[in-house]
C-alpha cells in the first residue's frame, strides 16, 4: 500500500497543543464500522451510547519522565556541552537503553552529569541503530528511580510545539495508569475520568486492563513509499491471566470487545495470533510478550470488535491500523469530516469511536 493513500490535509491550528480543562469534555466522532455513518458526540456521552454488554480493554501503562538533560562529565564543568538522554527501554534497575544527543560525542565510557555530585550516567555500550546503553549512578542516598522521576521531563510528542510543563505530568497520563515504563501515553485513555468509568460499569459494561509499554517506535515515521517497506518496531506487553480469561469469556458470550486505543489492538491481536499458532483454543494468551505485529489493510482481526482511538498522523502506521479495522475510505472520510467540523487532533485532541 502506498503512503500517499494514507494522506489527509490538516490545518496546523487543529493540532492540540494543550489538553482541555476537563478530560471528558473532548469531542467524540462516532463511526459505523460497516455503514460508514458518522455522528458528532461528546466523550462524556460514551456510557449512554454503550449497549451495556461490552468489555472495554484499557492500557494501564504509565508514562515516565523519559527526557533527561545533563552535561558531559569532566568536559569543562558548567560550560560543558549539553546532552539529552531519552530513555527508551529499561534493561535493569539502573540500566536503560536510550537515545543520546549529540550521540557522536558520547562514546562508550563517556559520563553525563545530571545533578553534579548526586546523579550521573555512563555509556556502557552502543548499537548500529544509534541506541546507547546507559548505566545510572546515584551518588547520594536517593535511589536511581527517585532521581529519574525528579529530574526527568515528560516526553511530549514532537507535534506539540512547546516545552513540557508541570501540569503535563498529570494530564499526559491516564487516570488508570499504574504499570510499566512507557515513553508515550496511550492517548485514547486520556479522555476517561473516574466518573466516566463508574458510569460505564453502571451501564452494565465491564472493564479490564492490560499493559503495553509504548516505545520510541510510536514516533518513528514510515520510511519508503509503501507500508511494505517499513520495518515495524516491537513493544513489550503483558496480559494478566485474569484479563485473558475475562476477554475469552466475553468473546465466547458474544459480547463486543472494545479496544481503548491502538496499543490495546496491537497487544490483543498479537496475542491472539500467538494463541492461534499454538492451537489451544484460547483467544489470547496470558503473560508477557513482545508485540511485533504490523497491522495494515487486509488484516483479519480475531479479538477486537470496536475501537476507541484518537486521530493519528497522516502516512503513519497507526492510521494504517485504523484503516485496516474500518476501511480506508470510511476512515479518511471520517477524518475529512473531523477537519471540517473543527475537531482537535493528536495526543491532546479529540477521539473517535468505531463501532
Amino acid at each position: 500500500m502506498r503512503l500517499d493513500e494514507l494522506d489527509f490535509d490538516l490545518p496546523e491550528e487543529q493540532i492540540a497543543q494543550y489538553p482541555l480543562g476537563r478530560r471528558d469534555d473532548s469531542r467524540l466522532l462516532e463511526l459505523g464500522r460497516a455503514s460508514g455513518l458518522l455522528a458528532d458526540r461528546r466523550f462524556a456521552e460514551l456510557p449512554s451510547l454503550l449497549g451495556g454488554q461490552e468489555l472495554l480493554v484499557l492500557n494501564n501503562a504509565r508514562v515516565i519522565p523519559a527526557r533527561h538533560f545533563g552535561r558531559r562529565a569532566g568536559k569543562g564543568g558548567a560550560g560543558a556541552a549539553r546532552v539529552e538522554v531519552f530513555l527508551a527501554r529499561r534493561l535493569s534497575d539502573d540500566t536503560w537503553e536510550a537515545l543520546v544527543r549529540p550521540g557522536r560525542k558520547m562514546p562508550v565510557g563517556e559520563r553525563v552529569e545530571f545533578a553534579p555530585g548526586r546523579f550521573e550516567g555512563e555509556v556502557v555500550s552502543s548499537d548500529e541503530a544509534g541506541l546507547r546503553t546507559i548505566r545510572f549512578h546515584s551518588l547520594d542516598q536517593a535511589h536511581v528511580d527517585e532521581h529519574l522521576q525528579r529530574l526527568g521531563h515528560i516526553p511530549l510528542p514532537p507535534y506539540i510545539d512547546r516545552p513540557d510543563e508541570p501540569s503535563d505530568r498529570e494530564r499526559y497520563q491516564t487516570v488508570f495508569a499504574k504499570a510499566g515504563a512507557a515513553v508515550a501515553a496511550p492517548t485514547a485513555g486520556l479522555h476517561f475520568t473516574e466518573e466516566v468509568l463508574r458510569a460505564i460499569r453502571d451501564r452494565g459494561a465491564d472493564v479490564c486492563e492490560i499493559t503495553l509499554e509504548v516505545g520510541l517506535g510510536t514516533f518513528q515515521p514510515v520510511h519508503g513509499e509503501t507500508l511494505e517497506q517499513h520495518r515495524m518496531h516491537s513493544e513489550s506487553y503483558e496480559i494478566s491471566l485474569g484479563a485473558a480469561e475475562q476477554i475469552q469469556a466475553a468473546k465466547a458470550a458474544g459480547r463486543p470487545i472494545v479496544a481503548v486505543g491502538t496499543t490495546v489492538v496491537r497487544a490483543l491481536e498479537d496475542s491472539a495470533a500467538r494463541a492461534a499458532e499454538r492451537g489451544r483454543g484460547q483467544l489470547v494468551l496470558g503473560g508477557k510478550s513482545e508485540a511485533r505485529l504490523f497491522i495494515t489493510p487486509g488484516f483479519s482481526f480475531r479479538a477486537v470488535d470496536g475501537l476507541l482511538t484518537n486521530f493519528h498522523l497522516p502516512r503513519s502506521t497507526l492510521l494504517a491500523l485504523v484503516c485496516a479495522f474500518a476501511g480506508r475510505d470510511r476512515v479518511l472520510a471520517a477524518y475529512r469530516h473531523a477537519v471540517a467540523a473543527g475537531y482537535r487532533f493528536y495526543s491532546y485532541g479529540d477521539c473517535m469511536w468505531i463501532r
